[in-house]
């Protein structure tokens, strides 16, 4: 788990599973992820997720306010699998999804920066990337606020989306561990 000043990152309690699909299901989130996702998909992913962090010590996380355990999203660092046919696969990545009654309050830079913190000192992770559709400058400017760099180099085409989809064209940021 991580703590932050305004939230917990944890693994996901039984009772959420239900908040977990409504976050899932919201169309202002499903606006930059290529689409909702159905409830079977969402409890899924809420399985997986759990048994990611339980496994690994780390993952996509339930993204908790510490005033009333209310959980907001998701926020956490997820190792892409190496047989995924993905640009990025092997890479370990920032990411982060919140319901929109909380966007721009900041909990998105506040926990990813966390994680980006986790993954150097506790994980020994030398690189960390973040990727999003080109069009989707709020997540582009978390991923500026924590200190992570553009690599143009590494831009792609989403190969989930078809081409011709506006959300196709992917930027990539990443960070590198500092020195010490």
């Amino acid at each position: 788990m991580i703590e932050t000043a305004r939230l917990a990152l944890r693994n996901y309690r039984d009772d959420e599973r239900g908040r977990f699909a409504d976050l899932n299901a919201d169309p202002m989130v499903g606006q930059w992820l290529g689409g909702t996702m159905t409830r079977e998909a969402s409890d899924a992913a809420f399985d997986t997720r759990r048994l990611e962090i339980d496994r690994d010590g780390f993952g996509l996380w339930a993204a908790a306010l510490k005033a009333d355990d209310t959980m907001i999203g998701s926020v956490g660092l997820r190792r892409l699998p190496i047989a995924w046919d993905h640009p990025m696969r092997g890479e370990v990545e920032v990411g982060w999804r919140l319901f929109p009654s909380v966007w721009g309050a900041g909990y998105a830079s506040e926990a990813a920066a966390a994680c980006l913190a986790f993954g150097f000192s506790q994980l020994g992770l030398s690189r960390i990337v973040s990727f999003t559709a080109d069009t989707n400058a709020p997540s582009e400017a978390v991923m500026r606020r924590i200190g992570m760099t553009r690599d143009p180099t590494r831009d792609f085409d989403h190969p989930a989306l078809a081409a011709g989809h506006p959300l196709r064209r992917h930027i990539v940021y990443s960070a590198r561990r500092p020195e010490l």
